[in-house]
């Protein structure tokens, strides 16, 4: 019994980590927008359909969680598994996209940029899904809300690109 509640913190403790290893993907994205949330991107023009600022931090905080619960969900089918280290390849290479995103948009303050590195995040984040749903379903509908999101945002970065 003792082997059994080690075994359930142990996978918690590793489950805790892949969120947080999300969410640090998120403080990073947060730190390089600051500056500019502030002072660039109030002074662009912005289409009717721009949520307000509050919206965002709660929104990836969710999201981030999300995808370190999806993340860690495939992990557990056994990383040692070709179909599982195809996936979170994906999974990395559409995190590190995310990231970028925020580098490209915010930092470089640049829409165009971000909207190419949007593009290519999108079709990252399409094939992490196809990847996730065939290892472990529930990994992949919990990336559902992310897509939606993602798409919302590269419709908002495209608006903002074309007005300005």
């Amino acid at each position: 019994m003792f082997n059994d509640w080690r075994r359930v913190l142990a996978l918690s403790g590793k489950a805790l980590g892949a969120i947080l290893f999300c969410e640090a993907v998120g403080l990073l994205a947060a730190w390089v927008t600051q500056t500019s949330v502030t002072t660039w991107y109030p002074t662009l023009t912005k289409p009717s359909f721009t949520p307000p600022n509050w919206v965002f931090a709660p929104a990836w905080t969710t999201l981030y969680a999300l995808m370190g619960v999806a993340a860690f969900l495939v992990w557990r089918c056994g990383p040692d598994r070709t179909r599982v280290r195809t996936a979170l390849t994906a999974f990395g290479l559409q995190l590190a996209a995310n990231a970028g995103w925020s580098f490209a948009f915010f930092g470089a303050r640049s829409p165009a940029l971000g909207l190419v590195v949007i593009l290519g995040l999108w079709g990252l984040l399409a094939w992490t899904m196809d990847r996730f749903f065939r290892v472990r379903p529930v990994a992949g509908w919990l990336l559902v809300p992310y897509l939606a999101w993602v798409t919302y945002a590269l419709a908002l970065n495209a608006a903002i690109w074309g007005l300005n």
